[in-house]
C-alpha cells in the first residue's frame, strides 16, 4: 500500500524545517493568504534539500482571515488569482533548479472548489493553462477532481488526518464541534481506516466512502510536528509505503 503524506507550509509558522523531512510532498503558500517571498524561498530551499515534491498552495487574498473566509469571487477572478500565484512560486522553484509537481488550493477556496463546479473549473483551467503536467489535489469525491478530469489533468484524491468530516463528505467548518482531530493516535487510526477500508466516520455518525491517494496534515497548529511524527511512524509500522504521487 502506497500513499503520499502532504503538509501545508510556508505560512509563517515555526516548524517548517522540522516538518518538511517528515512529508513526501509539501504545499507552499504563495503569499496572498499567508507567508511571503521570504517564507516561500525558505520553504522551497528546504523542500529541495529534503527531496520532497513541491506544490503550490494558492488561496484567497485574505491575510487577516488566513484565507479561511469565503470571498465569493467570480470564476474569472479565481482563474487569474490562481494563475498569478502559480507564477510566483514557480519562479522561486525554477531559480533553485527544481520544478513544481502539483497544485492544492487553500482554505475557503479549496472548500468552495469542492462543491462549486464553476469555480473548480476555473482552478483546473488555470492549472492546465499554466502547466498541464501538474497534478491537482482535491478533496475526495469533490467537484475539483471532476474538473481536473475534464481538463485532462492528473487528479489526486485527498483525505485529512486532522479534520472532521460531515455526512455529505465536506469538512466540518473550523470553529464547529468536531472540526479538528487533535489526538495523533486518533488521526493515525482514522487514516488507517481510510487506507485499508476506504471509509471514515462522519461527525454525525455514518461512515463515508473516501479514496485516499494523499493524506494532509496541517502545518499551522501547535501540535503539527507531533501529529506528523506520530502519523508517519504509525503508517510505516503498518507497512505503508510513503511516496509522492
Amino acid at each position: 500500500m502506497t500513499v503520499d503524506l502532504n503538509c501545508d507550509l510556508g505560512e509563517g509558522f515555526p516548524f517548517d524545517a522540522e516538518l518538511i523531512p517528515l512529508a513526501t510532498s509539501v504545499n507552499v503558500a504563495c503569499g496572498l493568504h499567508a507567508g511571503g517571498w521570504r517564507e516561500m524561498e525558505r520553504a522551497v530551499a528546504l523542500a529541495l534539500e529534503a527531496g520532497v515534491a513541491i506544490g503550490a498552495h494558492p488561496g484567497y487574498p485574505d491575510r487577516e482571515g488566513f484565507g479561511r473566509r469565503e470571498l465569493n469571487l467570480p470564476a474569472p477572478d479565481v482563474y487569474a488569482l490562481v494563475l498569478y500565484q502559480l507564477g510566483a512560486l514557480e519562479g522561486m522553484v525554477r531559480a533553485r533548479g527544481g520544478r513544481l509537481a502539483h497544485v492544492k488550493p487553500h482554505g475557503a477556496l479549496y472548500n468552495r472548489a469542492a462543491r462549486d463546479l464553476e469555480v473548480a473549473r476555473a482552478i483546473a483551467r488555470a492549472v492546465a493553462d499554466f502547466d498541464a503536467d501538474l497534478r491537482l489535489y482535491g478533496l475526495s469525491g469533490s467537484a475539483l477532481l471532476d474538473a481536473a478530469a475534464e481538463r485532462g489533468l492528473r487528479a489526486v484524491s485527498e483525505v485529512f488526518a486532522d479534520r472532521g468530516y460531515r455526512a455529505d463528505g465536506t469538512l466540518v467548518p473550523r470553529g464547529e464541534p468536531g472540526a479538528l482531530v487533535e489526538s495523533p493516535l486518533e488521526a493515525a487510526a482514522r487514516v488507517q481506516d481510510m487506507l485499508r477500508f476506504g471509509q471514515v466516520r462522519s461527525v454525525q455518525g455514518p461512515w463515508l466512502r473516501v479514496h485516499a491517494q494523499t493524506v494532509c496534515v496541517h502545518g499551522d497548529g501547535q501540535e503539527a510536528l507531533r501529529a506528523l511524527c506520530g502519523l508517519r511512524a504509525a503508517l510505516e509500522d503498518q507497512g505503508v509505503v510513503l511516496r509522492a504521487p
